[in-house]
């Protein structure tokens, strides 16, 4: 069940038609997307199959795998990209993106001091030809589908 104006939800009623970017890896409760509009390669979103808008609210299902999913897309983060940590946030409060999302965003060694912790969001929205192509988010989607699974 999609809810209209929730682009997530939107990506989800057309699962099978998505990009490797947009299914990195999923399972019957979490799906995860390359961020868009981003000029951090791997900027990866954590996404609940169904909607919902509060952690709260996940079912104990939705709540067991959530750490799981974290650390191994930490884990694969790391060996993919070469960061040397990552950071986890969740918001979910700018129009249209309620629907609850955990950004798992890498750190590199280099990343400049005005970019680290929260001011990691500065690296969002840049300007034309400094964000991440779909062809790049594709590759590293592979990348990580194939670190995640072991091959």
């Amino acid at each position: 069940m999609t809810t209209p104006g929730c682009y997530t939800c939107a990506m989800e009623a057309d699962f099978d038609a998505l990009p490797p970017r947009e299914r990195v890896a999923y399972d019957r409760h979490w799906r995860v997307a390359h961020a868009t509009g981003t000029s951090l390669p791997g900027w990866l979103v954590l996404l609940p199959r169904r909607h919902v808008t509060a952690v709260h609210d996940l079912t104990d299902a939705e709540a067991a795998g959530l750490g799981s999913w974290q650390v191994a897309l930490s884990r694969a983060l790391r060996a993919v990209t070469g960061c040397e940590k990552t950071y986890v946030v969740q918001f979910a409060e700018a129009e249209g993106f309620a629907h609850v999302h955990f950004h798992v965003v890498p750190r590199d060694v280099d990343l400049p001091p005005r970019y680290r912790g929260p001011g990691v969001f500065g690296l969002l929205r840049p300007p034309e030809g400094r964000q991440v192509t779909s062809g790049e988010a594709d590759r590293i989607a592979h990348a990580l589908r194939a670190e995640l699974h072991g091959a």
